[in-house]
């Protein structure tokens, strides 16, 4: 097996499994590096996007003034200004989760499209694992940013809004940051609390309806099988201390968390069916037991409790529910 994933199992402790993702050092294989290269390309933009996306401070005062004010045209004036290069930025995040939407069927079908086990197929695909978790660590973290930025709908609701009014004196041309299909395409975009989840979970979807030959079984086994991977790396202090950094932990959880959203989404019964191959209950506590000592996973059980789509069903456990709820 490679250097990646290693299964050993506990002899003590029949149908265990102490297992280590090397999530920091992976390399593509040969057979990896036509669709490694590609991803790589999109994922090297990541870093930058999360910086803007930290440092956006939006044009919320500059908007208010302009909106209190309508007869001041250097308010307005002032406003638009401050607005428009704000557009741009917002523009490439958009085009961003556009690019991972394009390079996900890649990943998905070099981890899902065999008869090998998702345990083999992982291991014998390591840096394509590696990176297909990469992708779910930024949208988790994209998202999480987002929500907690109201200026970013604030901003973009306040362009369209004047620029429909520009276009009443035929001035909007040069004004124009996006396209009219790309703003209203933009809008839908901004408009989830969780827009890249909501873009990865539509497109894992779409995998499995456009690649009609592979059994949809293929997809959520894989899903699954990483959800626990992340979740028992973390449990085994043993495993968990391998990692050469003290953030790997904390990207296994997102990782592990963007899994069950994606099985959640794509699996008929969802990931919180008593049938399920995720263990909701031990996924949950995990992230409980780590928001006690570090308080930093907040938006993980949000995202769990808020993104999911077969939370609230009756299949449901009650005692999973009370566990995200209470």
């Amino acid at each position: 097996m490679g250097n990646l994933l290693k299964v050993l199992t506990r002899q003590s402790e029949p149908g265990n499994t102490d297992i280590f993702i090397d999530f920091e050092n992976a390399s593509p294989t040969e057979s990896e590096k036509e669709v490694y290269e590609v991803v790589k390309e999109v994922l090297g933009l990541a870093p930058e996007i999360l910086k803007e996306l930290e440092e956006y401070k939006g044009a919320s005062e500059e908007i208010r003034e302009a909106i209190a004010n309508p007869r001041n045209e250097e308010l307005q004036d002032f406003a638009w200004s401050a607005v428009l290069p704000l557009v741009g930025k917002l523009k490439s995040f958009y085009e961003f989760s556009i690019q991972l939407e394009n390079v996900l069927p890649q990943l998905l079908y070099s981890l899902c499209g065999s008869k090998n086990e998702p345990i083999m197929q992982l291991d014998s695909h390591q840096a394509l694992a590696k990176q297909f978790a990469e992708i779910l660590h930024y949208t988790l973290k994209f998202d999480d940013l987002k929500m907690s930025n109201p200026s970013i709908q604030n901003d973009f609701s306040y362009y369209r809004r004047t620029l429909s009014r520009k276009r009443m004196d035929g001035s909007e041309e040069n004004y124009l940051q996006v396209s009219t299909e790309m703003a209203n395409r933009m809008s839908l975009f901004y408009a989830y609390p969780t827009p890249f989840l909501k873009t990865l979970s539509d497109a894992t979807g779409k995998f499995v309806s456009d690649n009609k030959s592979l059994p949809i079984e293929n997809t959520t086994d894989m899903l699954g099988t990483l959800a626990k991977l992340c979740r028992e790396m973390i449990e085994n202090p043993a495993i968990a201390s391998r990692f050469q950094n003290e953030e790997t932990k904390f990207f296994c959880l997102r990782v592990m968390v963007g899994v069950i959203i994606l099985y959640d989404h794509v699996h008929p019964v969802g990931a919180f069916a008593k049938n399920s191959a995720i263990d909701m209950r031990a996924s949950i506590k995990i992230l409980k037991d780590l928001q006690t000592s570090h308080g930093t996973v907040d938006g993980l059980l949000n995202a769990l409790r808020y993104t999911t789509k077969h939370l609230n069903d009756e299949s449901t456990p009650k005692n999973v529910k009370m566990m995200l709820t209470q």
